[in-house]
């Protein structure tokens, strides 16, 4: 199976997060992006909770969403309640009732940030285990991480399927 996962800037937030300078400069078409990852058997997007009204606009309509939930967040300032979940709208490679035995994947994973610098949002490699999960993934697929940005999620896929062999 072909899979996707695609972390851009937030809605709104690519050049006050990353600038002119960074390789993500410009906002994100995320009209296009979904058409791009429709493409893939099972895929997934990084998304902030304000971006979900105008991200569904855009989804295809058997999207689902799940919770990246931030048990140690940065707090901002003058911000409360304070953002300590990201969505992540997804749509599985296999479904539950093509997978056998195992584990059943929640639709949520508890997992604290890193603090490794680089870009902001840089995912856990617990985050990164429970995607693969969530998409349904195996050993044998391939996965496009489309916004690499430090590839903490490729080296996780890397150590979760490549290493392991």
């Amino acid at each position: 199976m072909r899979l996707a996962y695609a972390d851009p800037p937030y809605v709104g937030q690519a050049k006050k997060r990353y600038g002119k300078e960074a390789s993500y400069a410009g906002e994100v078409d995320h009209a296009a992006l979904f058409l791009q990852l429709v493409e893939y058997d099972g895929w997934a997007l990084s998304a902030s909770s304000p971006s979900l009204p105008f991200l569904f606009k855009l989804a295809p309509s058997d999207v689902r969403v799940a919770a990246w939930v931030k048990p140690f967040a940065i707090f901002k300032p003058g911000v409360n309640p304070a953002y300590a979940w990201e969505p992540v709208l997804f749509k599985p490679a296999r479904s539950g009732k093509a997978r056998t035995g195992g584990p059943t994947i929640r639709d949520w994973v508890s997992a604290n940030i890193t603090l490794k610098r680089g870009l902001c949002g840089v995912k856990p490699e617990a985050f990164c285990l429970w995607l693969f999960d969530l998409l349904g993934a195996e050993s044998g697929d391939t996965l496009d991480d489309l916004f690499p940005g430090t590839g903490a999620v490729s080296a996780a896929w890397v150590k979760r399927w490549i290493q392991a062999q």
